[in-house]
């Protein structure tokens, strides 16, 4: 008991001590990339702030709005309508009923994070750009935290089919998926554990990963990708074990209807008694509108509530009802082993994300992770869609332990991966879970993507050398059965002499050999294709593209080209473009191949990659246990500023799907920087 005591006297000293500057260091390497040390984990936190602020002030600027729900003030209506979700969806009352559930050492670290960011404003007036952004809280940082990983489990999504119209939030939010391997002894040639971490997001904004080294003298040693505001690493590796995280898809929100009173609309109906609905009001400042404009907010027992004219809707989000996930993140951070990192994720608030595991005990482990409510599994229930919002019978209040979540370790094939694909195809037949055996309100995924598919036919039996396991992940060659939602057989079926205006476009797409690689003339039609099938058949049941759609698609594709390039003779880099500031090059990838990216308009019929391929890194755990061997490499470069040598640095490895070496080793770090300073 007394040790215990002095613990918390401890950790309350740490957390109320003021954080001197000079005792953080802050080493460049030469890729610009921020390795952080210092004696404590609040430290090192304040010392992490600082450093992305010095590269990208002002998507951190947005960040700290959100949790002030005054995006609106920074970026006008579109940030106003976050603000709205965010009063809606009562987050930072959320954050202040459960504040006090949250560790002293945790409270502690988001503190120094708080601190770091006030610090580099006050430090760097002319930097701020959104006046009403700084100073903020603590309590402000989780808001924040709260409603972005809200977002990641599909808010921006169910709220439209509610209202009808697509919610923004922070420019950029895009999220497309990634991909995931893990290899440990059995697998591979070395005997040494596998992992790679392959993060599919948007290449700039909120959710674009940032690349760091954080190190304390309290057991915090960990590399790997974080998005803006992160206090810690999302995902990568630390001495002993790392993990990569993608997106999953199972069950993570619920839409209730109400079963209003005639005689009064703000009374409903459940368990057979009439309950009134809770009223507030959201206060929201519009950037160009000088008075506050006032929106009702509704609550009921199932959650944020919505009236709208085809009735009363109700939206119950596991993600939005614990405030924890980040330490959640911070305990597996900081874990040693398995048993630690197991012990670590048992929390379950994070309440999303597929976790690929490995470590250098040659354990390799997969969970398909998620909040899980424990729903009726009554099958006149279907949870998918829209739930009688009158009864207690369909009103959760209970989560799953870990234990009832999808997961493998240690299978004997020796390998784990996903790539948003279903949980129960990780491995090879012989080790799969079987879906029957789990919960089918979950709603987990039992589909293979192209992505997948893939993969299943690149790995065998034979061992996998280092070399090859980098080539899984960089490959850029669709499989031999395509698995997008519309087929286009009738486009490869098409007879070319019939149509003789279209006949090389059609010759070209048919003698396509479905390699993503910047020189393939059928690359870049089915580039085009994918764009104007999406367009016109998006949101409508999966099936196959008729004879007359085929040549309509083809059509488009022959008057796309010669509209804009003047020919049809063209490869995938003349219209596909990575670009960053004026630097424009010929771009690799399709959506859904190993190796994805996803486009917008450019300019002169171009497209320009926002998405997709972005944060790669590698990980190999040696058998003698020494540290780990680490290579990464990020699509641009370290900083957003394009007078900065490290605007772009990384961009002709990228586009070359070369790395660089990273390391954990402090000294090494220290003998090799490039600048050592402290944030001040």
């Amino acid at each position: 008991m007394k040790k215990f005591l002095l613990y918390l006297l401890l950790v309350n000293f740490t957390a109320s001590a003021q954080i001197s500057p000079s005792n953080i260091t802050i080493a460049r390497d030469s890729f610009g990339i921020p390795h952080v040390f210092a004696k404590t984990d609040p430290e090192v936190a304040y010392g992490i702030a600082w450093a992305h602020a010095e590269d990208d002030f002002e998507t951190l600027q947005l960040v700290v709005l959100s949790g002030k729900a005054k995006l609106g003030t920074g970026i006008g209506k579109k940030g106003a309508e976050g603000d709205y979700v965010i009063n809606l969806l009562r987050i930072r009352k959320t954050v202040d009923e459960q504040w006090n559930t949250l560790s002293p050492d945790f409270l502690a670290l988001i503190k120094g994070y708080v601190a770091g960011l006030n610090a580099y404003a006050k430090a760097h007036p002319s930097a701020i750009k959104y006046k009403q952004a700084f100073p903020f809280d603590e309590k402000e940082y989780m808001t924040a935290v709260v409603f972005s990983i809200g977002l990641f489990c599909g808010i921006d999504q169910a709220l439209p089919q509610i209202l009808g119209g697509k919610v923004e939030t922070i420019p950029g939010f895009n999220p497309q998926g990634s991909n995931a391997f893990a290899m440990n002894s059995v697998k591979t040639t070395t005997g040494e554990s596998f992992l790679a971490i392959n993060a599919h997001q948007p290449q700039e904004g909120p959710v674009a990963f940032y690349e760091a080294h954080l190190q304390s003298e309290q057991g915090w040693n960990m590399l790997g990708g974080l998005f803006p505001g992160g206090c810690l690493i999302f995902h990568g590796t630390n001495e002993n074990l790392g993990w990569a995280h993608t997106v999953n898809y199972q069950d993570k929100i619920d839409v209730f209807q109400l079963e209003m009173n005639p005689a009064n609309k703000n009374q409903y109906k459940f368990d057979g008694q009439w309950m009134n609905l809770e009223q507030d009001k959201a206060k929201l400042k519009v950037k160009g509108i000088p008075i506050t404009i006032g929106k009702k907010i509704y609550w009921s027992k199932y959650g944020a509530t919505l009236k709208t004219d085809k009735g009363v809707f109700a939206l119950r989000v596991p993600a939005t009802m614990d405030i924890k996930a980040l330490e959640e993140w911070y305990r597996m951070n900081k874990a040693k082993n398995f048993t630690e990192f197991y012990k670590a994720v048992s929390i379950t608030s994070l309440p999303m994300f597929n976790i690929m595991y490995a470590d250098r005990y040659d354990t390799i482990f997969y969970i398909s992770n998620g909040k899980m409510p424990r729903r009726n599994p009554d099958t006149k229930y279907n949870w998918k869609s829209t739930v009688p919002g009158n009864t207690s019978a369909t009103l959760w209040t209970e989560f799953k332990p870990i234990s009832e979540l999808p997961q493998y370790i240690n299978p004997s094939s020796g390998y784990l991966f996903n790539t948003n694909h279903s949980p129960f195809l990780a491995t090879d037949t012989r080790n799969n879970l079987d879906r029957k055996k789990f919960d089918i309100t979950d709603g987990y995924e039992t589909y293979h993507n192209n992505r997948s598919q893939r993969v299943t036919e690149l790995i065998n039996s034979n061992k996998v050398d280092y070399t090859t396991f980098k080539k899984i992940k960089f490959d850029l060659q669709l499989p031999n059965e395509l698995k997008y939602t519309y087929g286009i057989d009738s486009m490869l079926n098409l007879s070319v002499n019939d149509y003789p205006v279209l006949k090389d476009v059609i010759t070209n797409f048919q003698g396509w050999d479905r390699k993503a690689i910047t020189t393939s003339k059928g690359a870049a039609i089915f580039l085009l294709v994918y764009d104007y099938v999406a367009k016109k058949l998006g949101g409508t049941p999966a099936r196959q593209l008729t004879k007359s759609e085929s040549v309509e698609t083809y059509q488009y594709v022959y008057d796309y080209m010669m509209q804009h390039f003047g020919k049809t003779d063209l490869v995938l880099g003349d219209i596909q473009k990575l670009v960053r500031g004026d630097d424009v090059r010929p771009a690799w990838g399709l959506p859904d191949v190993l190796a994805a990216t996803y486009t917008a308009p450019y300019k002169d019929g171009m497209r320009k990659v926002n998405s997709g391929d972005a944060y790669i890194c590698f990980v190999r755990y040696p058998k003698d246990g020494s540290l780990p061997i680490i290579e990464s490499v990020n699509t641009f470069g370290a900083s957003m500023h394009p007078d900065s040598p490290h605007y772009k640095d990384q961009m002709t490895m990228f586009q070359n799907q070369q790395t660089k070496p990273m390391t954990l080793d402090k000294q090494q770090v220290l003998k090799n920087a490039k600048s050592v300073y402290h944030p001040q």
